[in-house]
């Protein structure tokens, strides 16, 4: 296993709609964060995707990628197989292994059926390419992705499993990380705190650095262990908005930097 930041480790200083910073983030500076961290992963989501980058800034990533001797993850979002076969050829084309997506079809989720028919569409184009699909948990049961996946039963195939976002179903963190770890060949580690409201009446959700919030990270790292897993740890975070735009990114990075002290006992690559 080796560790590894992403683009969602830095939603904030990438930026999104309503959160624009005035210098954002680019491709190569997060190339350049993971160097200084000393992390030799960084995968990139559809918040800052490689895919729609012009060829020669996309030319530039990858060469100062081999020469940082770092290696790439490539992220989009759906299973629709004409999308995913040229996610495919581009994620060899970078030199990666691993493309990872959330399981959905024009935006919605499909069910257990659904799904299994499409990875097997699939399957040929990733066995051939040495590519494996990851797909995140999100809004689809662990169950039902699991169903999927022991259906087509490929080496090619498998989860991306994130400790948090299916909170919103709502599954638990060790319910999904049982129901998926076998199957598991990326790990989003975000840490998290669950808070009642002063009015009692509801929770809310925030991001914490790694190791100072509920997320057992040793029990979870056993789990996969114990299952066979085949990952990489790549570090999330939901750091909640501050006073201004400039506090709430400084606080980003001072949780990067936190989370992945805490990580390297535990993850020593």
């Amino acid at each position: 296993m080796k560790l590894g930041v992403g683009t969602y480790t830095y939603m904030w200083s990438i930026g999104f709609p309503g959160a624009e910073p005035e210098a954002p983030m680019r491709a190569l500076d997060l190339l350049e964060k993971a160097v200084q961290m000393g992390v030799k992963v960084v995968q990139f989501g559809p918040n800052l995707p490689l895919f729609e980058m012009p060829t020669a800034e996309l030319d530039e990533v990858l060469s100062a990628s081999r020469e940082m001797d770092l290696e790439l993850e490539i992220g989009t979002r759906g299973v629709e197989t004409p999308h995913l076969r040229r996610l495919i050829d581009f994620t060899v084309r970078c030199g990666a292994s691993l493309l990872r997506t959330v399981p959905e079809i024009e935006g919605r989720v499909p069910a257990s059926g659904e799904l299994t028919e499409l990875l097997r569409a699939i399957e040929p184009d990733l066995r051939r390419s040495g590519v494996r699909l990851a797909m995140e948990n999100s809004l689809m049961p662990a169950a039902a992705m699991a169903e999927a996946l022991n259906a087509v039963n490929s080496e090619s195939l498998g989860i991306t499993l994130d400790t948090v976002n299916s909170l919103a179903i709502p599954e638990g963190t060790e319910e999904v990380a049982e129901a998926l770890a076998r199957w598991t060949c990326c790990l989003h580690v975000k840490d998290f705190a669950v808070q009642r409201e002063w009015h009692m009446m509801g929770f809310r959700v925030e991001g914490r650095p790694a190791g100072q919030g509920l997320l057992n990270v040793p029990r979870l790292l056993h789990l996969l262990s114990s299952a066979g897993a085949r990952c990489n740890a790549i570090l999330e975070l939901w750091p909640p908005p501050q006073a201004s735009l400039r506090e709430t990114i400084a606080l980003e990075h001072r949780w990067a930097e936190e989370s992945v002290t805490y990580l390297r006992r535990f993850i020593k690559e």
